[in-house]
């Protein structure tokens, strides 16, 4: 077989062997997760099949496994990663083999997640890695790192494309700045060149978004959190980046500017929020509401293009020392590093799949 990106062979396209997975076939707690061994997967036109040397952990990982509904008989979780391109489809030519990369919406309507040796995916969800750049940080990216560049480039007047100086005077508000997403977001927004003030919920969580890059931090349950942001930001603040609505819609509307927008990308704290309608209505403020899985196929490649653009820049660094702790788990144990996310470990869980058969260097 030859591939589409200049005839070269597809190398170990034709083996045979099984490699490890984890599989569930119905919806339920980390319990129905199981490792199983399945045949390699071969990759179709357009696709690519890639060694998986890290998968990251996200919320809707977790919550997709326990609410359901199945989408096909059999699923293995985990909508990132990152590892090697071993073989590659009929038409590819953006990708070749021994290429580095990273992987979004893996899972996404499709069986084929990042929580096993192998994968298959079309090529557009696999990006090859900056030089450098380490599998870990690649498994970091997908839906905090993309996320987090669609709240930031929703804002009435502001840039729909982040780089150096494209956020230069806005004042940007990171809620909650040690989760993964908060951490992506200060990191981008800081890149981009605003002013970024986080909220945290204790001092070790100060720490981390201190080591991200926020400008400022306040702490909301020892603080006058909106008197401490407008001594801040006495013209407002321009972007929020909201994990909780239901619990920070009045602070919120006591600190925006106007014409600011408030990006919501989770429903932390309950299905309803309310919103006073008249401090809002007197600054023109937009609520935003973010999924990555629906924010179209044009925003979509504007995110992987400046994420990677910012990974070139090194501007994306994960780690406890750059407020993103790593919390690891080996591929057999994937059930309690779902376990983990869902009991909201701080910090990012990675599972090292490479090492269910054999090590992968360039961590």
């Amino acid at each position: 077989m030859k591939s589409g990106g200049g005839g070269k062979d597809l190398h170990n396209v034709e083996l045979t062997c099984a490699v490890k997975s984890i599989v569930y076939s119905e919806p339920g707690s980390p319990d129905v997760l199981r490792l199983v061994e399945r045949d390699i997967p071969q990759p179709g036109p357009g696709e690519v099949r890639v060694r998986i040397a890290v998968s990251g952990v996200n919320p809707t990982d977790w919550k997709s496994r326990a609410n359901g509904p199945l989408e096909f008989a059999e699923v293995t979780p985990n909508q990132d990663g990152a590892g090697t391109v071993d073989a590659v489809g009929e038409g590819v030519i953006v990708l070749d083999v021994g290429d580095r990369v990273w992987t979004y919406l893996s899972a996404r309507n499709r069986p084929t997640g990042t929580a096993q040796e192998y994968t298959v995916l079309p090529a557009e969800r696999v990006v090859k890695l900056p030089d450098g750049t380490s599998f870990d940080i690649g498994a970091s990216m997908g839906v905090p790192a993309m996320t987090a560049h669609r709240a930031l480039t929703v804002l009435e007047g502001g840039p729909s494309r982040l780089h150096p100086g494209a956020l230069a005077g806005k004042v940007v508000l990171v809620a909650g700045g040690a989760g993964a997403v908060g951490h992506a977001a200060i990191q981008l927004a800081r890149w981009a060149g605003a002013t970024v003030i986080t909220t945290v919920s204790s001092e070790a969580k100060a720490a981390l978004a201190r080591s991200a890059g926020a400008h400022h931090i306040v702490d909301y349950r020892t603080e006058d959190a909106a008197a401490v942001i407008r001594s801040i930001a006495p013209d407002g603040v321009d972007i929020v980046v909201e994990v909780s609505i239901v619990h920070n819609a009045a602070l919120d509307a006591a600190i925006v500017g106007p014409r600011a927008v408030v990006s919501m990308y989770a429903d932390d704290g309950g299905d309803t929020a309310s919103l006073a309608v008249r401090p809002n209505m007197i600054t023109n403020t937009r609520y935003q509401f973010v999924l990555l899985y629906t924010i179209g196929d044009g925003a979509m490649r504007a995110a992987v293009e400046d994420v990677t653009a910012a990974l070139v820049d090194g501007a994306l660094p994960v780690g406890e020392k750059d407020g993103l702790p790593l919390v690891r788990f080996p591929l057999a144990e994937t059930a309690s590093a779902h376990q983990a996310v869902q009991n909201g470990v701080v910090g990012k869980v990675l599972i090292d799949v490479a090492g269910a058969s054999e090590p992968v260097s360039a961590r």
